[in-house]
């Protein structure tokens, strides 16, 4: 029984950590595919099942020796691998693979929150009634212009424009986002759709239009805003990887063992993981989130890396 448990907690622990980074793989792009964003969640229950199953395995261990014994049962099996779950190397090497997930996932989420503002219902509607680009003229003074501001630099502007489309309607209304003051005249890229010009337009100068118009999944779309989450995610990514090396090579491998088997430590990442899971199912099925919500899928991240920190600093030092 041991031998099927221990075996349960090795694989759930590797089949979570792949279902996590596809997951992750799949928020880096998904802003500008159609919701419900399926792909993801489903990654994500796999992975939250997983980390369940490996503390229910766990917990099993310890109700059957009072202890997690990991010498038992497996020399006859490393001695057929020709490979041993206990050496140095492999003990590291997971540690490392555990961090650079919670770094990617990190930076994922990042990039998740700067590009998910490109999705709305406007641009949802538009893309149903089969979308296009074009490039339209200003005919009219420009409304409601307001300056975007940020650390009192003019970043761009808002404002509600009309323009004309080749071959299209005379008149289109559209909410804009400009990189410069917008002009009676001026030219711009507006998104609208063919079949219904009543629902207006779209122009966005940060945001890729033909990325948004065919929802094709692109990790960082053209515009500033595909660049600024770029920039995020390396910054996050190479942070995040000092602090892997410090925790990896500081610690000692029997703490890195025992937390990796700890049964209370990895049923609390299995909570946390479910709360992550549970606040962000409403955003990928194509709902709003309530405050409760919101507040439980970030803060059970934010938590769920603060524990590894917490944990994985207190074993610094240690053997």
């Amino acid at each position: 029984m041991r031998f099927v448990l221990v075996w349960t907690v090795r694989l759930s622990g590797l089949v979570g950590w792949v279902a996590a980074a596809v997951a992750c793989w799949w928020l880096l792009g998904v802003a500008s595919t159609p919701r419900p964003w399926t792909g993801p969640l489903g990654w994500g229950a796999v992975a939250a099942g997983c980390a369940v199953v490996r503390a229910g395995a766990l917990w099993g261990m310890r109700r059957g020796s009072g202890r997690v014994d990991l010498e038992k049962g497996r020399r006859s099996l490393d001695e057929a691998l020709g490979f041993s779950f206990d050496s140095v190397g492999w003990i590291r090497a997971r540690a490392g693979a555990v961090w650079l997930l919670v770094t990617f996932a990190a930076g994922a989420l990042f990039v998740g929150l700067m590009t998910a503002s490109t999705v709305n219902e406007r641009i949802a509607e538009l893309r149903d009634a089969g979308a296009e680009v074009s490039v339209a003229t200003v005919v009219e003074t420009p409304r409601a212009v307001r300056e975007d501001l940020s650390e009192d630099v003019v970043r761009g502007y808002t404002s509600r424009l009309v323009v004309a489309v080749p071959d299209g309607p005379a008149r289109l209304a559209t909410r804009a986002y400009t990189h410069e003051r917008p002009r009676e005249g001026a030219e711009v890229e507006v998104l609208w759709a063919r079949s219904e010009p009543e629902l207006g337009g779209y122009v966005h100068e940060r945001e890729s239009l033909r990325t948004l118009a065919t929802g094709r999944w692109e990790a960082f779309p053209a515009g500033a805003n595909g660049r600024d989450a770029l920039i995020a995610f390396v910054l996050v990514m190479v942070v995040g990887g000092v602090f892997a090396l410090i925790l990896t090579f500081t610690a000692g491998p029997r703490a890195l063992q025992r937390l990796a088997w700890s049964a209370p430590l990895q049923t609390v990442h299995a909570v946390l993981i479910a709360a992550v899971l549970t606040g962000w199912r409403p955003l990928l099925l194509g709902g709003s989130a309530s405050v409760a919500e919101g507040l439980t899928g970030v803060g059970g991240f934010v938590l769920l890396v603060l524990t590894h920190m917490f944990t994985a600093g207190r074993s610094i030092g240690e053997s």
